[in-house]
């Protein structure tokens, strides 16, 4: 009876052992499973070395013409090799040269010319210096508005990149010139000498030129008898006081000239579009062609 119970005892301690020891299972299942996931991803990862090579060879074998050069397997199927009409004997030719030739300039390939590497580190030296000249452009646009702001007229001067270059834009009403005068105001020199200081920054020596403007208003004096004389008159004027405050002209070109009312920014029907025309213009102008304009 003593064995007997030892024995129930033990076959009931069995179950608890069992039981206690069933997530031993499924952790062996799991880790069974992630071992199966790890080889085929490092199956997948694995390149056939050889298989890629051989891939490889194929493939430069198809593109380089060899296969298309007349094989007699293809060509001969269903057909005497003594029939007179077959085409065994007949060359293809590759679908593209294995050594394509550039032509030379003044020359014609293929009825079409390719630029030679001179040309194209000419166009690569071309881009280099239209981005040098903006950044250099970029500069002197941010120098002269802020300037504008700090003195308390942005509205009456802005510079802009454009297509012809820099343009510094100056109204003159109350800054440059009274009306009907092409006389310097004395508040107009400080914005002078601070434009004079622009060029001289511009290490690159851009041709500048000054360019008058005015409305529709007719005038008739004696010292301007139309708008046209006005204009040149102020264009003049500005481009005098730059050169007193040191603008070389051995190193640049300068230039002055008078538009009259040809060239409006505004619509002169009404006061405020023809104070916007009545202006003056410095122009730095491009030694290279703009990127975004393609001029």
């Amino acid at each position: 009876m003593s064995r007997g119970s030892r024995r129930r005892g033990g076959h009931g301690g069995g179950e608890e052992g069992e039981s206690g020891e069933r997530w031993l299972l499924t952790y062996s299942d799991m880790i069974t499973l992630l071992l199966a996931l790890f080889v085929v991803l490092f199956s997948i990862s694995s390149v056939n070395v050889s298989k890629f090579v051989s891939l490889q060879e194929s493939l430069k074998a198809a593109f380089s013409g060899s296969i298309l050069s007349g094989g007699s397997s293809i060509l001969q199927t269903g057909a005497d090799s003594s029939n007179k009409n077959s085409p065994n004997n007949t060359e293809i030719p590759a679908l593209m040269p294995l050594n394509p030739t550039i032509a030379k300039p003044g020359t014609q390939g293929s009825g079409t010319s390719s630029a030679s590497q001179a040309q194209i580190d000419a166009l690569m030296k071309e881009a280099q210096d239209s981005s040098q000249e903006n950044s250099e452009f970029l500069a002197l646009e941010q120098r002269l508005n802020s300037y504008a702001r700090a003195h308390g007229f942005s509205n009456q001067v802005k510079a802009q990149i454009k297509q012809q270059g820099l343009v510094i834009t100056v109204l003159t009403d109350n800054l440059l010139f009274s009306s009907g005068s092409d006389t310097l105001e004395p508040a107009s020199y400080p914005l002078m000498n601070e434009i004079a200081t622009l060029i001289h920054l511009d290490t690159e020596n851009h041709p500048v030129a000054v360019e008058g403007y005015t409305d529709n208003v007719p005038i008739d004096t004696a010292q301007f008898p139309n708008n046209w004389s006005l204009s040149s008159g102020r264009a003049d004027v500005v481009l005098q006081y730059l050169l007193s405050r040191g603008v070389n002209t051995s190193s640049r070109q300068l230039s002055e000239e008078g538009y009259g009312d040809q060239d409006p920014v505004a619509s002169n029907a009404v006061p405020a579009g023809q104070a916007r025309n009545r202006r003056v213009e410095i122009v730095f102008q491009r030694k290279y062609p703009s990127p975004n304009s393609g001029a």
